[in-house]
């Protein structure tokens, strides 16, 4: 009897119990690390306070908790778009972002917790496409930074509107039209071939100089040459047969197949009468 009173108050509290633990089960709730809760109350709406991080209670059906991951992301925003000369350009930005903690029940009740895919792609292309229309296709090459930092500025006020917070904002491509790249190339091989064609200029001029500075020199030499011939008569002339006459002696003597024999040679000079032939 005792056995049958027992198993029959465990059978009556078990539905009980079994309920009792699936609403409080219903009524925990984890915000884990780096994520934020709001919540709504079925009957007052998104209530204004931010949930923090840990475990936490709610009324089961009343109140339900939304999360939202509120570390830093990174996001691309590509568009193309026209030059203030009309060149065709090419971006893309990468953009690091996070929601305003504190605006986090804002954000629910304006854009839901899909507010990045929302907002960021339509404001980072009604930015870029204000900002590159005000400089010209080789000013955006030339003052890429100064371009840099006025999407930056404006974006992260554009952003501000929506309480989206903006960690860093850059561009990591720029491409222009077929046309505009043709043209750039087309400039440098000009360039190039002025440099080239300067470099010809230049080396013509100083080969120019120093062929006139060798001839001045040989002019000097001539007229050196001259003045001492008219001073010393034939002395110097035969001073230089002499010594051309040694040089091809030395010259000569160095070839093997060369043969000398001695000689008579005018006005009393010893000379060398050559033979030649093979040893």
């Amino acid at each position: 009897m005792a056995s049958g009173k027992t198993l029959g108050f465990i059978s009556k509290m078990a539905v009980p119990a079994a309920i009792g633990f699936s609403l409080l089960q219903a009524s925990l709730y984890d915000v884990k690390g780096g994520n934020r809760a709001v919540i709504f109350d079925r009957l007052s709406g998104v209530k204004e306070t931010v949930i923090n991080e840990g475990t936490h209670l709610l009324v089961p059906w009343l109140q339900k908790a939304i999360i939202y991951d509120v570390r830093t992301k990174p996001r691309n925003i590509s568009t193309t778009t026209g030059s203030k000369d009309l060149q065709m350009v090419s971006l893309t930005l990468r953009v690091l972002h996070r929601p305003d903690v504190q605006a986090l029940p804002k954000i629910y009740q304006n854009l839901g917790q899909d507010y990045d895919e929302r907002v960021l792609p339509s404001i980072g292309n009604e930015v870029l496409k204000a900002i590159v229309a005000q400089f010209d296709a080789a000013e955006l090459i030339t003052q890429r930074e100064q371009v840099s930092n006025r999407i930056r500025s404006e974006l992260l006020k554009r952003a501000k509107e929506f309480n989206i917070a903006l960690e860093d904002v850059s561009i990591t491509h720029m491409t222009f039209g077929r046309e505009f790249t043709r043209a750039v190339e087309q400039k440098q091989i000009a360039q190039q071939d002025a440099e080239r064609a300067r470099f010809i200029v230049e080396r013509a001029e100083q080969e120019r100089q120093a062929n006139v500075i060798r001839a001045e020199g040989e002019a000097e030499s001539a007229e050196t040459i001259s003045r001492a011939v008219d001073k010393a008569g034939d002395g110097l002339i035969q001073i230089r047969r002499i010594e051309a006459a040694r040089e091809i002696a030395q010259t000569l003597g160095a070839n093997p197949n060369v043969v000398y024999l001695p000689g008579g040679g005018r006005d009393g000079q010893n000379g060398a009468s050559m033979l030649l032939g093979l040893r």
